[in-house]
């Protein structure tokens, strides 16, 4: 799975979780900037489910519903673009997108840039908005003069998901997950001789092998792109030693099996059945593990990204709300406060907080499950004291983790045509894995050669 769809369903999760009851309407959409002779509000709001997905567009309309009643003086018609890559560029030189959209986090600084984002800094200040974000992850969304042009509604930062039976089996400390990539090879390496499973595997297709590269190479201290996303660079000594320390694990000490394709979905059955002792991914994985996988909640385990020669940070994703530059000041006002009620609420309201804890308890979600939060660190801990007598999820097994990952850098993803380079990066990654005498810097050199064509150089 790439961090596309992880970023869809932690925008799901978080939608529905607001929700304390399913009911429809429907809004015709207008132009953007209609206002009513009243001094009535209106926005064009995108990513309505569509009629396909019945029950997530029913809890879409009932938030419109909801809002507009709690809003009289703001209308909102909910359209059902999305951000689509291929199509943004036309869709913006049109004048075609909806006034909010939800874009991720590897685009705000190519839209300000372009001047295709609404400064939102003064609607965020008025609103009160601005003080409760978390200023680590608001800097995806500001120019150099801290104006902020994007607001940050879900992120997630990657770190090392580990088997915390197979840990014990092994000897190791399942409270002390490896924080290095050289402890990462000599646990993997325990792991494997104690139970004669797979001590360590890597994501490997599907986009998700360039995506748990670029993971990697931060780690070691590279990077995959420059700042403004012209050249390649992870043609290096830091990506290079970030391969050679797979190739290892897999062929001098043979800890990682003999499997060498994986995606998401291959990664997490063979992770929740036993078969993988640690592997790259962010704490949201817990639902996929244990409520569709069956992996007792008991054996999860999460640490941060293990760093290599320094502290260098970790790859971090999610979500932006843009809003369009044509709109004025009244309504970019309104849009924070849909932005807000939309997608920050449960973190901001106590009363949203507890009905959205006690929706996920009725419906046997995971409730409380930490990550890297998008609001203040004092507002964190508002939000955590709200949920925390409905919290089902067993936190100490996160705690390495929690401990830790606040603190730690987050890296965005590359910021130009970041899934095509994951794509190019792919059977690097798998070359290396499935070729014992595979050739690391020829590998690189001519991945770096074929991001350049699609870079544009």
């Amino acid at each position: 799975m790439s961090r596309t769809a992880i970023r869809s369903i932690a925008v799901v999760s978080a939608s529905l979780a607001l929700v304390a009851g399913l009911a429809a309407c429907s809004s015709a959409p207008s132009a953007a900037g209609d206002s009513g002779a009243s001094g009535q509000v209106t926005l064009t709001v995108g990513d309505r489910p569509t009629s396909s997905d019945p029950a997530n567009r029913a809890s879409f309309d009932q938030r419109v519903a909801d809002f507009q009643k709690a809003n009289p003086d703001i209308k909102l018609n909910p359209v059902e673009t999305l951000w689509d890559p291929t199509t943004f560029q036309a869709q913006a030189a049109g004048g075609q997108l909806p006034d909010v959209l939800n874009v991720p986090f590897t685009e705000p600084q190519g839209m300000i840039a372009r001047k295709q984002v609404a400064d939102l800094t003064k609607a965020l200040k008025d609103d009160g908005l601005l003080a409760e974000l978390n200023p680590t992850v608001l800097k995806i969304g500001q120019d150099q003069s801290g104006n902020v042009f994007a607001v940050p509604t879900a992120a997630y930062s990657v770190g090392l998901v580990y088997n915390r039976d197979l840990f014990t089996k092994a000897g190791l400390d399942p409270d002390k997950p490896p924080a290095t990539w050289d402890e990462v090879r000599a646990d993997a390496k325990k792991i494997a001789a104690a139970t004669g499973q797979a001590g360590y595997a890597q994501l490997t297709t599907n986009n998700t092998g360039g995506w748990m590269f670029t993971t990697q190479s931060y780690a070691f201290g590279g990077s995959v792109e420059n700042e403004d996303g012209s050249k390649a660079t992870f043609d290096d000594a830091p990506s290079r030693a970030a391969l050679q320390a797979l190739h290892d694990m897999k062929w001098v000490d043979k800890s990682m099996g003999k499997a060498v394709l994986y995606d998401i979905d291959g990664i997490s059955k063979a992770f929740a059945a036993g078969k993988v002792g640690m592997y790259m991914a962010a704490p949201d994985s817990y639902r996929t593990l244990v409520q569709t996988n069956g992996l007792k909640a008991s054996a999860f385990g999460i640490g941060p990204m293990p760093q290599q020669g320094g502290d260098h940070g970790t790859l971090s994703g999610g979500s932006v709300q843009i809003v369009s530059p044509s709109t004025t000041d009244a309504e970019r006002a309104a849009a924070i406060k849909w932005i807000k009620f939309n997608y920050l609420n449960k973190f901001v309201n106590q009363d949203a907080a507890v009905t959205s804890a006690k929706n996920g308890v009725a419906a046997k979600l995971p409730v409380g499950v930490p990550g890297l939060p998008v609001v203040a660190a004092d507002q964190w801990e508002k939000y955590n004291s709200w949920i925390k007598p409905y919290v089902n999820v067993p936190l100490e097994n996160f705690a390495p983790y929690t401990k830790v990952a606040a603190d730690q850098k987050i890296i965005p993803e590359p910021p130009v045509k970041a899934q095509e380079v994951y794509a190019a990066l792919d059977p690097v990654v798998q070359t290396v894995l499935g070729n014992e005498k595979a050739d690391i810097p020829a590998l690189l050199t001519k991945a770096a050669g074929t991001v350049n064509a699609k870079l544009g150089r």
